[in-house]
């Protein structure tokens, strides 16, 4: 049990550590953020974030064990700061995935669209929410727009 609590409290202390809210990123000017791990003499690069001015998370790249790049992701965003487009990228720069993201007129994700290393759509995601703005529904088509699964959201209330 305390090997537990003792990890529980590591990992808590280092997803604090690296995660900055997009008003410290903005208000310290933050443009990157690299964690690196020393070990036996030797640093090697874990992850590394890069911000655009507003805040926002732009690009990730994270590191295998051996410190070469496994894989890279960048990200678009709208003039409201949101995701639009995010690409993944694995360790040779070859295209793994790319998603792109629609909202409604308020601002709640609607859509998510994903594309294989072929730019083919494999798959899609359509959101609906309740009049509160919460996620109601989350239902998955396949390539050929056929529906393989529904995910329903029920809130309970105090």
């Amino acid at each position: 049990m305390k090997k537990i609590l003792i990890l529980f409290v590591i990992i808590f202390s280092f997803v604090y550590l690296i995660a900055q809210s997009k008003k410290e990123v903005k208000k310290f000017k933050i443009k990157s953020v690299t964690v690196t791990e020393t070990a036996g003499g030797k640093t090697i690069n874990e992850n590394k974030t890069v911000f655009a001015k507003s805040g926002e998370t732009i690009e990730e790249t994270d590191y295998t064990k051996d410190g070469s790049v496994k894989s890279f992701h960048k990200y678009k965003l709208n003039s409201e700061g949101e995701v639009i487009e995010e690409t993944e990228y694995d360790g040779a720069n070859k295209l793994k995935e790319k998603k792109e993201v629609k909202y409604n007129s308020l601002g709640e994700k609607s859509e998510e669209i994903i594309y294989g290393s072929d730019l083919k759509i494999t798959k899609k995601h359509v959101f609906s929410y309740n009049n509160q703005g919460l996620k109601t529904e989350k239902k998955t088509y396949d390539a050929g727009n056929k529906l393989i699964s529904s995910k329903k959201y029920i809130y309970s209330y105090q």
